[in-house]
């Protein structure tokens, strides 16, 4: 149950309103941030350019986004994008070497293991050693590196607000995600 209510939809500002409006399906982590009805956009709009803007691989994206929130111990975002991570060709094996902190497991490609790497260091140490970042640049562009720290803040931000927060878990959207994120960043970039 969360721990403050819910706000008001009727409360609302009309673009807070419209923002959740465009969701591809009712999302109570969005519903809760919209107390912070000035940052509910801006929020959204990184979510939305992170899933359909990035030109990290979008499975490389999703274990390392697993991996950053299952360090911080979010909960909600890890049921969400579970099968995200499935729908784009991660296996088993890797999601449940992930959820049992195994970053080096075999299941994973050796650019898996660095960005997963890096995942770790900037979650746990805030700053990813030199030969981590280094193993990491052999395998990714220098976008690539800011886009997947970019990415953990983001997703490690949120486990903050819904464990904080006791946001409830949705039910998982996985499949609507991949189908419509593109399209609804095109919406929200306006």
């Amino acid at each position: 149950m969360a721990r403050i209510p819910y706000p008001d939809p009727d409360t609302l500002s009309d673009e807070a309103r419209e923002m959740l409006g465009r969701l591809p399906a009712k999302i109570r982590i969005f519903d809760m941030i919209s107390h912070a009805d000035t940052c509910l956009k801006p929020i959204m709009k990184l979510g939305g350019a992170i899933l359909g803007k990035t030109k990290l691989d979008p499975l490389l994206r999703e274990l390392c986004l697993l991996h950053a929130v299952k360090l911080e111990g979010g909960m909600y975002e890890y049921v969400q994008h579970v099968p995200v991570t499935l729908d784009l060709g991660g296996t088993q094996e890797q999601i449940d070497a992930i959820a049992a902190g195994n970053d080096a497991a075999g299941c994973f490609s050796d650019l898996e293991k660095a960005a997963l790497m890096l995942t770790r260091e900037v979650v746990v140490d805030v700053r990813a050693s030199e030969a981590t970042l280094e193993a990491a640049r052999a395998h990714l562009t220098e976008r690539e590196i800011v886009e997947l720290i970019i990415m953990a803040g983001y997703y490690i931000t949120l486990a903050r607000v819904t464990e904080t927060l006791g946001v409830e878990e949705d039910l998982p959207i996985g499949g609507a995600v991949v189908d419509n994120v593109k399209e609804w960043v095109v919406k929200t970039q306006k």
